[in-house]
């Protein structure tokens, strides 16, 4: 375990090393998610009119997954990472996973049959994504030799 200082708190930061379940874990969700995220944003216009959805939620939603993904490929690619970037981003995948059902019952949109598929596999994959984080940051507390790190995650 790797300890350092915060420089304006005085508080020590614990960085944990990164199992490769984990790291897999990671890096596959920024991997998807920038994909999704591009293709989101630079099609916006033809998806806006195949999937029924508004334009502007595909196209900032789209810019929002191209930021997030370099983030969690910039802690996935790392040997360590704060246990609090890898809760922020298995939390930021756990909100999306529920805020995208939660939209298609809100009037807010009302999407095609393709769009509606869209939305609930698109959140189906996310909140895999958040099990398998969530599960790979568990293990490093069981496993001191994957993770090097026997502290409670919770």
């Amino acid at each position: 375990m790797n300890t350092q200082m915060n420089n304006q708190t005085g508080n020590a930061v614990h960085q944990v090393r990164l199992s490769p379940f984990l790291r897999r874990a990671l890096l596959a969700d920024a991997l998807a998610s920038g994909a999704t995220g591009l293709l989101i944003f630079f099609g916006f216009g033809v998806l806006a009119n195949l999937l029924v959805l508004p334009a502007d939620l595909l196209r900032y939603a789209g810019l929002f997954l191209v930021i997030y993904s370099a983030f969690v490929a910039y802690v996935g690619a790392g040997t360590s990472a704060t246990r609090g970037s890898i809760w922020a981003i298995i939390i930021a995948n756990a909100l999306w996973a529920v805020d995208s059902i939660v939209l298609l019952f809100t009037g807010w949109v009302d999407p095609s049959a393709l769009g509606y598929a869209f939305i609930i596999f698109q959140a189906v994959i996310v909140a895999l994504f958040a099990e398998l984080q969530f599960i790979g940051l568990r293990r490093l507390q069981k496993d001191p030799v994957e993770g090097n790190d026997r502290r409670v995650v919770a």
